[in-house]
């Protein structure tokens, strides 16, 4: 019998895996050139329609399920070689028709895409054999029989109660910092004695129940002093758990089994627990300042744990019985990161940050581990590192051009828009650049063909605009803004220009004096007729000094991304 089918076929949308439901599991096939493997921090595999996207991450140091979804717990696997080998196919067992959906494998390096795949998976029914002859011959002969013997075991079935039976499944939701949740479990009419109550999460024993008592020595110590059941939980038809200090490592399927004195299970449940993590914490600041702190005050914690703080997947910082481990943190961030020495001691696991990048802006995530693995506590903090510059330019006007200065010292992520505008009086876009484009995007109309970036301007670190053909009415404030690919801002540059205009002689003026040279000898009557001429003159130059009123500049143009 065909028990298994895999097919898989390139189409233009990307791969497509049949696979029947059933089947031990199936192949996700992800290739990619060795050398983007080994410079890769991490491989990605998610799928976008779900909440929770994650399904499986590579690290260079092993895999990391702190995002994990926990419908893929213990279902996933990759080769351990996978990023030196370039095999980033991903092994995922017990396939389920809910497993159906679109997956992505995306490489990273230090937080940013490098290559990304799509694949479609199907999990179908298996097919339905095909008759046989003696399937249209039997069945006038077999089927009372077959119904004789169905009706016995139906009413023999009913008359002992045959008390193995489909475990139920219940959802429960804490928020991370509760004091306790409990995971529900009442018997109702059921009435046990002489039994074994176990829950297990994971394949971890959780709590045990045994001869009317408690029994902690049967646990995992990740779970010691944090459980509890009622001691008269068979008389009270009560079998609920209660989970003190949930942790973000109590996320995910519980099981609680009931067993009979010989080891048969009588009854199963199934509850699962969802740990939401608390709000993220904003931290701000000004690049150029020596450090900042990202804060994580906590609770009484024990001595054997290790703990990390992680940006975009790579490792920022380790801190672990006592010493800092700087050997295994990413070179970006050696020698610049910091924890107290008695953290533990004084109940704050804050990092300091030293030496602040552009590239530092993002979301940092701090996991506290207990010594086998568990996590025991996350703390997410969101860092923006913000840059405000200001410069005054002056330039007199008949200049060629003028240049808005802005360089830059720090490295910026590959992907980054430039936007130049003038502020004040006006808001116009002047310039604008992405490095996804080859060319500069749409401007206001005014300074078309005006307004000119260095080539290249990411890899030279020069974000300075040259503006030619000069205007008296180019005098204002200019400001350059750089973003992230999300929209979040990285850089910001102030530019007041002041463009200065020239006193001129005016032909009246020359006119005038050269009259006033040759009639110097006249009588008064020709000084005065003189004098009033250049009155009259002076009048006239007054006029023509004066600047003409500039037209209003037409409504900019959207600069948007094409």
């Amino acid at each position: 019998m065909l028990l298994l089918l895999l097919l898989a076929s390139q189409q233009a949308s990307g791969v497509e895996v049949e696979v029947y439901e059933g089947a031990e599991s199936v192949l996700l096939p992800c290739q990619v050139p060795q050398n983007v493997s080994n410079e890769s921090t991490a491989a990605v595999w998610d799928r976008e329609e779900l909440s929770i996207s994650t399904v499986h991450v590579r690290l260079q140091s092993g895999d990391d399920y702190t995002y994990q979804n926990p419908r893929y717990t213990n279902r996933t696997s990759m080769r351990a070689d996978a990023l030196q080998s370039g095999d980033l196919s991903l092994t995922l067992r017990n396939p389920t028709g809910s497993d159906s959906g679109t997956y992505t494998c995306t490489t990273r390096k230090d937080g940013e895409d490098q290559n990304k795949s799509h694949l479609q998976l199907k999990v179908a029914e298996p097919p339905t054999p095909p008759p046989s002859i003696l399937s249209t011959v039997l069945p006038a002969v077999l089927v009372p029989v077959v119904l004789v013997v169905v009706l016995a075991v139906i009413y023999l079935q009913c008359k002992r109660q045959t008390s193995r039976e489909d475990p139920e499944l219940e959802m429960v939701e804490v928020t991370q910092g509760e004091d306790s949740v409990v995971l529900p479990f009442i018997t109702e009419d059921r009435t046990f004695t002489d039994v074994k109550v176990e829950w297990t999460h994971k394949g971890k024993k959780v709590h045990v129940y045994k001869h009317g008592r408690n029994q902690p020595d049967k646990q995992e110590q990740d779970y010691k002093d944090r459980t509890e059941m009622n001691e008269d939980a068979l008389i009270a038809k009560d079998l609920s758990l209660t989970l003190k200090a949930p942790q973000p490592g109590d996320h995910g399927g519980y099981t609680c089994t009931v067993y009979s004195k010989g080891g048969k299970i009588l009854l199963q449940k199934m509850v699962s627990l969802s740990i939401t993590a608390l709000q993220a914490e904003m931290v701000e600041v000004t690049w150029g300042e020596k450090s900042v702190v990202l804060p994580f005050k906590t609770k009484d914690l024990p001595q054997n744990i290790k703990v990390e703080w992680r940006h975009h997947n790579m490792m920022v910082h380790i801190y672990q019985s006592g010493p800092n481990h700087s050997n295994l943190q990413d070179r970006s961030y050696r020698g610049r990161t910091e924890m107290i020495d008695n953290a533990l001691k004084n109940k704050d696991l804050s990092l300091t940050l030293k030496d602040l990048r552009l590239t530092d802006t993002g979301v940092y995530t701090c996991t506290v581990y207990s010594n086998s693995g568990h996590i025991m506590l996350q703390k997410v903090v969101t860092l923006s590192v913000r840059v405000l510059q200001t410069e005054m330019v002056e330039v007199d006007q008949g200049q060629n051009s003028v240049l808005l200065p802005f360089k830059i010292t720090d490295e910026l992520p590959h992907s980054v828009k430039v936007q130049w505008r003038l502020t004040y009086p006006e808001i116009k876009m002047i310039h604008c650049f992405d490095s996804s484009q080859n060319h500069p995007l749409s401007q206001d109309q005014v300074y078309g063909d005006r307004t000119e970036m260095k080539r290249d301007p990411l890899r030279n670190k020069d974000l300075s605009l040259t503006l030619k053909d000069l205007q008296l009415t180019d005098s204002g404030v200019y400001t350059c803004t750089v973003c992230n690919k999300d929209g979040l801002m990285l850089l910001q540059k102030v530019v007041t220009l002041s463009v200065r205009g020239k006193q001129r002689t005016s032909r009246s003026q020359r006119a005038s004096t050269s009259q006033q040279a040759s009639t110097s000898q006249q009588a008064s009557t020709s000084q005065q007729a003189s004098t009033s001429q250049q009155a009259s003159t002076s009048q006239q130059a007054s006029t023509s000094q004066q600047a003409p009123r500039p037209q209003q500049a037409p409504k900019s143009k959207d600069c948007t991304v094409q």
